[in-house]
């Protein structure tokens, strides 16, 4: 019984998992360079079936007791690009992130749906300023310009500093946060990346494909939970039937 209480409950809490994972992808559909994220499930080790009759048991194969997650992996594609009216907007084309410094750290992001501060400094809204390969990025107003090869230049046509554009480096982990944020350890700066001035770039999430997952994952949690509810009436008959010999 005890088994069967364990597999009905990991898959439980391995769809509830998943029905998260994919509300949240629906939930930043329309987040400027959002990546979605699929839930990867494993198992515990193979156990030995046997079955009992005529007084001896006998294996029937294996099986596994129970699910799990094993990690939330994200989807790294490419998504299209979108013009906009706004000089403070940007995007990539190809390979490479955005560098925001954070209150505690160094974030990556391909969001580029930036903004300006009250000084002048270009900044992603509600977590850092955007950095350049010598700092941040100060800009003064909204009459500047970016090349394609991410040289910034202000009203004067001074140049101001190249934005700086990194990718994980080979072996490095990389941590993933709210909203599309990202941090390494070590990243490497991406020289020739395409960078477009009031373009962005929209996110890789495929509705359809998110609500099918939903259908999928709602059965599937349902069914987990009718058989552990069978197994707990189960059970209960069985403890009753044990009391009354």
């Amino acid at each position: 019984m005890l088994a069967g209480f364990y597999s009905a409950a990991s898959g439980v809490l391995v769809q509830q998992r998943n029905i998260n994972v994919i509300g949240n992808n629906m939930t930043n559909s329309q987040t400027v360079g959002y990546r979605s994220q699929r839930v990867m499930q494993t198992t515990f080790e193979h156990n030995f079936l046997t079955r009992y009759e005529n007084g001896k048991y006998t294996y029937i194969g294996e099986g596994d007791p129970a699910c799990l997650v094993d990690e939330v992996e994200t989807n790294f594609n490419y998504s299209s690009l979108e013009d906009t009216e706004s000089p403070f907007d940007m995007a990539i084309a190809g390979d490479g992130y955005f560098n925001i410094q954070g209150q505690t750290r160094q974030y990556m992001t391909r969001n580029g749906n930036f903004n300006i501060d009250e000084e002048g400094y270009l900044v992603l809204e509600g977590v850092g300023r955007v950095l350049g390969e010598s700092g941040t990025l100060q800009i003064g107003g909204s009459d500047f310009t970016v090349t394609q090869d991410g040289y910034v230049f202000n009203a004067d046509n001074e140049y101001v500093d190249k934005l700086l554009i990194t990718k994980v480096a080979e072996g490095s982990e990389l941590r993933k946060y709210p909203n599309g944020l990202f941090s390494t350890d070590r990243a490497n700066i991406v020289q020739n990346a395409d960078v477009y001035q009031k373009t962005l770039e929209r996110s890789n999430v495929d509705m359809n494909q998110e609500y099918t997952r939903l259908i999928e994952a709602q059965r599937a949690l349902q069914a987990c939970a009718t058989a552990l509810s069978t197994v707990d009436t189960m059970n209960a008959k069985a403890a009753t039937l044990s009391s009354i010999t």
